[in-house]
């Protein structure tokens, strides 16, 4: 029998629930149906993808080598579908989007403004807002050309350099932020380090967060890392908003919390030392998309480009 979509589908379903029985539901099957179909896949294979003898869903070292395989075939034919509704058409298609939720607002709108006056014109644009664990899914799955996000060299994504490519848009950096300690006062009402004895209150990310990846990083880099207890975790707005409140110190990124820094609602809790440089990426597959996704890449990396040689002069 030859190996069917759904099957593929089935299977990524299956890593990313991390279980048979969520996987089910998810796909809206039922598990005895969605377990056969996995072993129909292992039959065809010829070797079994997942091991069977524990309480979680482990990958054997097939599974993990027929995972990008199963990813990429899923993109490829979302692509070839794409390519030839726009050849049916003679449209000119639609530009998907994944953005985490910082740059969705901050950043997003602005620059997909600038690059438009040179982007092909008519495209339909969709743009997800999502947490960068969401937004690497989303990807991944075929289910958006582009994906904006912040990154780090020293933080991994889901996106291997082998399979997945990527232009630096802007610089930024992410910054250890307080409620200042009075009205009129330029000091934070929490400092950092801190003291071993008086922890601050940290303010920190979802665990699927892309940011909240590279400030958890950084923390467990430094060599005499801050003295810390987490007491609230939410997304960024948030953290910012409760930051202002006076409720702990955060990191975040520079654009988002710049107004509040100039206008005093908000002070640096430390110096130069505790700030992250980061970056903003957009991340596509290497694979062929779509003749509009493909004509807006070209433009993004001119745009891109001139942005780094206006900065450089």
């Amino acid at each position: 029998m030859d190996v069917g979509l759904p099957w593929l589908e089935d299977f990524l379903a299956v890593i990313e629930a991390g279980g048979f029985s969520r996987a089910a539901a998810r796909r809206h099957v039922t598990q005895p149906a969605l377990s056969r179909r996995i072993r129909a896949l292992e039959a065809w294979i010829g070797t079994p993808l997942f091991e069977r003898n524990t309480h979680t869903v482990i990958l054997t070292r097939a599974g993990a080598a027929f995972r990008p395989i199963a990813e990429d075939i899923l993109r490829r034919v979302a692509a070839g579908r794409e390519e030839a509704l726009e050849a049916a058409h003679a449209a000119t298609g639609t530009l998907r989007f994944a953005a985490t939720h910082n740059l969705s607002q901050t950043f997003f709108p602005n620059w997909y403004r600038d690059l438009e006056a040179r982007a092909e014109r008519g495209a339909m644009l969709q743009l997800f807002s999502a947490n960068m664990e969401a937004c690497e899914r989303l990807l991944i799955a075929g289910e958006v050309h582009f994906l904006l996000a912040h990154y780090h060299a020293a933080v991994p994504t889901r996106l291997p350099p082998a399979r997945f490519q990527s232009i630096r848009l802007c610089a930024d950096r992410i910054v250890p932020v307080s409620a200042p300690a009075g009205p009129d006062a330029g000091a934070p009402r929490y400092r950092l380090p801190g003291r071993a004895g008086a922890p601050l209150p940290h303010l920190t990310y979802h665990p699927g967060s892309g940011v909240g990846r590279i400030v958890a990083n950084a923390l467990s880099a430094w060599e005499q890392p801050p003295f810390l207890h987490a007491t609230f975790t939410g997304p960024a707005m948030l953290l910012v908003e409760m930051a202002r409140d006076g409720q702990g110190v955060t990191w975040s990124p520079h654009n988002l919390v710049a107004a509040d820094l100039r206008d005093g609602h908000l002070v640096p809790a430390g110096g130069p030392d505790w700030e992250i440089p980061i970056e903003t990426r957009l991340f596509r597959p290497r694979l062929r998309l779509s003749r509009t996704a493909e004509t807006f890449w070209t433009t993004a990396r001119r745009g891109a480009a001139d942005e780094a040689q206006g900065a450089a002069r």
